[in-house]
């Protein structure tokens, strides 16, 4: 069924014939399969969103309460104590049945270090007792560890190559 559509012009004879004559519901099969073909490309294409991905998983956490903090250093600086200023990127997660998991997106190549912290009472801090000795859980990529303070960032740095890239995180307390 052919739609007529209504055009204002000096000469409405002429274009309302022509107008009349186009068929509404239909496309040229040429603009049809240009469509699918570009359907079709988009799905196959990588999405740099998916395809940049590190994925963390957490393990050994001690009790469902609190939250779980991931920050990602790309140099030694402020590693991991002044996460603040110097981190990359931070991600703070809720603890489900005694798991978490952290997503960064979007990373580019580089060298990498991740700190993870289990904040049980939900202070913004790692706690720790009067010897300056952690309260609450804390781990980092590697599994690296330090003797009297945290680890150096070459210890727990690692090398990203831009592509999905999954890690294991164990917790200490």
């Amino acid at each position: 069924m052919a739609r007529k559509i209504m055009i204002e012009s000096t000469v409405p004879k002429a274009l309302a014939s022509v107008a009349g004559n186009i068929p509404m519901n239909r496309t040229p099969k040429t603009a049809r399969y240009a469509t699918w073909f570009a359907v079709l490309l988009c799905s196959a294409y990588p999405y740099p969103a998916l395809s940049q991905s590190i994925h963390i998983q957490i393990l050994g956490i001690r009790s469902s309460t609190g939250m779980v903090a991931c920050t990602l250093f790309e140099s030694p600086v402020g590693f991991p104590a002044d996460y603040l200023h110097s981190a990359r990127n931070i991600m703070s997660v809720r603890v489900k049945n005694n798991q978490a998991q952290c997503n960064f997106e979007g990373i580019p190549p580089g060298t990498y270090a991740i700190a993870v912290a289990h904040d049980e009472n939900m202070n913004g801090k790692l706690d720790t007792n009067g010897l300056g000795i952690p309260t609450e859980g804390y781990g980092f990529s590697n599994d690296a560890v330090g003797w009297l303070g945290a680890p150096p960032f070459s210890a727990a740095s690692f090398s990203y190559d831009g592509g999905n890239l999954s890690l294991t995180i164990r917790l200490h307390y």
